[in-house]
């Protein structure tokens, strides 16, 4: 299937003119990584719900707690869009009036972006797919830069109902990174587990993915055959990943021990479909691209981009808590019956570092999910 990239298309990039010695957090301005193949058609084309759960053995409902996304910009339309999205594909319906939907607006959030509102539109809706039972928290940050999205991290983190954080967005990792991992700690005994994209420019470290706190999204290419059944998953040549800089190896991956890290914050940690060519089905009334119906403007859009396995990784936790950085690092995860092993694709020309292979790898990390139990 050709693959065919909007010239609206958001992509992540790495931004070549900040050197290491230049480049620092105050120049953060976050870029969410996410591919449009299909844009704006009457029916979605794009891979459903129940196709996603079927080839990553998940269950048809499911979900507790609060799941947070993490954005930028205001969407007006994403309630409505969700609700459409939810009336496609028979999911419980998750508003405001019933208490399932919030969304928060951190400080003064008035312009609208679509293609942040095209991101937050699949973010909450495949949150909402994996996890039907679960609430969903959307918090709006001022602008894409980075002390804004600090500002909707924490607010996110200190609501107490709120079980998983996802950010579909990143940025190149920066010499302060290390001073900012306390805004991934969890205050107390308890608290949410965080999931970030890895980026969809190849082989490259990314932050926040890069947090020692934080689970760490790769991208695959899925293929399944007429019958939904998957016939083959291999490492997509846009997935993110490497050895960072800056952040030390959580301790979870020091035990796992990991080929060529040498002690520091390798990733990905897991993987998830990011192919656009194998792309999922979301509906946004604010992306960029629109038709006319005779209800108002809207469409369905078929998407691609490790931003589309952060949320869902989220979802996968509300619905059994368990997919910590020590779970999926731990025993299990060198088991056959917790991940799929990607050992086919690359996403560079740098040799083992840009090459999936057994077990752990930079492109893939520990593989796809085959559960929701860790």
């Amino acid at each position: 299937m050709k693959i065919l990239l909007s010239t609206v298309a958001l992509v992540f990039v790495l931004l070549p003119s900040f050197t290491v010695a230049k480049y620092r957090f105050a120049d953060f301005r976050a870029k969410p990584p996410t591919h449009i193949k299909e844009a704006a058609l009457l029916a979605p084309r794009g891979l459903s719900p129940g196709q996603i759960k079927a080839a990553y053995h998940l269950p048809a409902t499911g979900g507790s707690g609060t799941i947070a996304i993490i954005g930028a910009y205001d969407n007006a339309t994403i309630e409505n869009d969700l609700s459409v999205f939810s009336a496609q594909y028979k999911l419980p319906a998750c508003t405001s009036a019933n208490g399932c939907f919030e969304k928060h607006k951190v400080g003064t959030v008035g312009k609208h972006d679509s293609g942040w509102s095209l991101e937050t539109a699949m973010d909450i809706e495949w949150a909402h797919a994996i996890a039907p039972t679960a609430k969903l928290l959307l918090v709006e940050a001022q602008t894409p830069a980075g002390k804004y999205l600090l500002d909707a991290i924490d607010y996110a983190r200190a609501r107490p109902e709120v079980v998983a954080v996802s950010m579909s967005w990143g940025g190149p990792e920066y010499p302060e990174a290390e001073s900012m991992e306390s805004h991934f700690v969890n205050k107390g005994k308890s608290g949410p587990a965080f999931f970030a994209s890895s980026g969809d420019n190849g082989t490259g470290v990314s932050w926040p993915a890069v947090s020692a706190h934080v689970v760490a999204v790769g991208g695959t290419t899925l293929t399944l055959d007429d019958k939904g059944t998957v016939t083959k998953e291999t490492a997509w040549s846009g997935s993110g990943g490497g050895v960072s800089q800056y952040i030390v190896a959580p301790a979870a991956q020091k035990d796992y021990a990991i080929a060529r890290a040498s002690g520091m914050r390798a990733l990905p940690d897991v993987a998830y479909d990011a192919d656009p060519a194998s792309g999922v089905a979301v509906y946004s009334e604010s992306g960029p691209q629109k038709v006319t119906k005779k209800n108002g403007k809207g469409g369905w859009y078929t998407l691609g981009g490790t931003s589309a396995g952060a949320p869902q990784w989220a979802g996968i936790y509300a619905l059994d808590h368990s997919a910590t950085l020590d779970a999926l690092y731990g025993d299990k995860a060198k088991g056959t019956d917790y991940f799929r092993d990607i050992t086919s694709g690359s996403n560079g020309d740098c040799g083992y570092e840009c090459k999936a292979h057994k077990h752990y790898d930079f492109v893939t990390g520990l593989g796809s999910p085959l559960t929701a139990k860790f």
